[in-house]
């Protein structure tokens, strides 16, 4: 399981015009192949009058999985152009459809590979590229005499708290990046002089940008 990767995350979906024909670049991050095939189905369906319906996906950990077509345009004119954008973005888990609408003006080879390219990258500049940041959440247990103490940790460190619940002791769930853990952990213990009880609730992909959480 590798610490983070770059992806999308959400729908994304933008368009232009080249030469009078009209280009609609759309794009979604992926959990599996099948959703990658419904929602190139699901574009087709709503631009069955397209004169084309260029598409291009990625999946798997290793990228393993790498699918295109370009759907009529003459070969190596479009799919590629498309998938090629999402290798260079080193971007996992996405698909992306580019629809075409003909103008009546003929792109040429070039011309073609341009559109498509820069159709691919709107679509999935709509959809925001981002990192996906493996981090562990735990739960950390103290007394409310340290509680001030430690929540001015969290804070000034920049540390991602999900919830505090309050019963006979304060209860934080925080998420570190995973290879921050063992050092947080420490760090804690130290802060709390051993008091503080920490637990492994679950490990999440947080999406980042910029080094900072995105929802």
């Amino acid at each position: 399981m590798d610490n983070i990767y770059r992806t999308i995350h959400r729908y994304g979906e933008d368009e232009m015009v080249i030469n009078k024909s009209r280009f609609i670049g759309y794009a979604m991050p992926i959990g599996s192949e099948n959703e990658a095939l419904d929602f190139i189905e699901k574009i087709k369906s709503k631009h069955r009058d397209a004169t084309h319906n260029v598409y291009a996906y990625v999946f798997g950990e290793d990228n393993n999985i790498q699918r295109f077509s370009d759907d009529g345009e003459p070969s190596g004119t479009a799919g590629i152009p498309a998938l090629e954008v999402i290798k260079k973005e080193e971007l996992r888990n996405v698909v992306v459809v580019v629809t075409r609408y003909f103008g009546g003006i003929k792109l040429g080879t070039g011309g073609l590979i341009r559109a498509y390219t820069k159709g691919a990258k709107i679509g999935l500049e709509a959809g925001i590229i981002i990192d996906k940041v493996l981090h562990t959440k735990l739960k950390i247990r103290i007394d409310y005499t340290i509680y001030g103490t430690i929540e001015n940790y969290l804070m000034t460190k920049g540390y991602l708290v999900d919830d505090v619940v309050y019963d006979d002791a304060v209860n934080i769930y925080v998420y570190i990046k995973f290879s921050e853990v063992d050092y947080f952990k420490k760090t804690i213990i130290d802060i709390t002089s051993g008091r503080g009880i920490i637990e492994n609730i679950s490990e999440e992909y947080i999406s980042m940008k910029n080094g900072k959480r995105i929802k």
